[in-house]
């Protein structure tokens, strides 16, 4: 209990306190200056009911955790490739880990710049202008029907490397006993994975599953980085609508009832995950 104490006080500290903190200034309205004013629920009602980016940025949120989600089996599927056909796959592993040491600023302005127009010297438009498909450009990040599908894909591209690594690491742990044992009854191949790989990787595809939805729901620099939310609020997601209303409208008392949200959120597809993923490993061990 005593060298649990220093972290269990620091986590209160850091963590559980802060959260009380902003549920308390949910109920309040308060500017920054000044005394805050009790209001009760009055902020929630108003987000749920009179906000019109609220709920666009709730869908796109849900959207980017069910797209972080379908990397995964990507990223299995890529795991499973590498330890079974490559020799030395510690070295391409690490290099598709790349992205994913870069700072997301770096990222994001890198992105930026591949994605702006050829008068600009964007080379995803100038690469579709020289192949022919001048009709596929577009400004990527100033239209708002493509924009937010664009910051997705550039969130996928830089964390498939972190799903791979952590699918790899399940599939190396396997023991190759059990491949050699399914090999003399026949079964070989996607056989072998569907019976052998995914059931006894499923915790590592749990906590990638858990680390990638929790990520998109709370996602905020890439997005603020890369378009700050616009075009007119077209990839806006709760984090960045809640540090829009906070810092630039001075609704603290708003943004901390978006925060507290947000937080709610997370604590609800935590616990759904770990259902999920407990009612199939039962179902496995049958």
């Amino acid at each position: 209990m005593c060298f649990v104490l220093p972290c269990l006080v620091f986590y209160i500290a850091f963590v559980f306190a802060p959260i009380l903190v902003s549920f308390y200034y949910s109920l309040v309205e308060w500017s920054g200056m000044g005394l805050p004013k009790f209001i009760g629920l009055q902020n929630f009602i108003e987000m749920f009911t009179a906000d019109p980016i609220f709920w666009p940025s709730v869908y796109r949120t849900l959207i980017f955790a069910i797209f972080s989600v379908l990397e995964i089996p990507f990223a299995l599927l890529l795991a499973i490739i590498i330890s079974r056909y490559v020799r030395r796959p510690n070295f391409l592993v690490s290099s598709y880990f790349i992205p994913v040491i870069l700072s997301v600023v770096v990222v994001g302005q890198l992105w930026s710049t591949i994605y702006n127009p050829a008068s600009l010297g964007g080379m995803l438009n100038k690469v579709l202008i020289s192949v022919g498909l001048e009709s596929w450009t577009h400004s990527w990040l100033a239209d708002p029907q493509v924009a937010m599908y664009a910051i997705y894909f550039v969130a996928l591209w830089q964390y498939l490397g972190y799903h791979t690594l952590i699918q790899f690491t399940g599939v190396q742990n396997i023991p190759k006993e059990i491949y050699e044992a399914a090999r003399i009854d026949g079964a070989e191949g996607f056989t072998a994975d569907r019976y052998i790989t995914i059931p006894l990787a499923m915790p590592v595809i749990k906590m990638s599953v858990v680390l990638a939805v929790i990520g998109s729901l709370k996602a905020f620099d890439m997005i603020m980085v890369m378009t700050a939310g616009g075009p007119a609020h077209a990839t806006d997601v709760i984090s960045t609508h809640m540090y829009n209303v906070s810092f630039l409208s001075l609704k603290y008392g708003y943004g901390s009832a978006l925060s507290t949200f947000l937080v709610i959120e997370c604590l609800v597809a935590t616990v759904l995950l770990n259902r999920l993923f407990k009612r199939s490993e039962d179902q496995i061990s049958k």
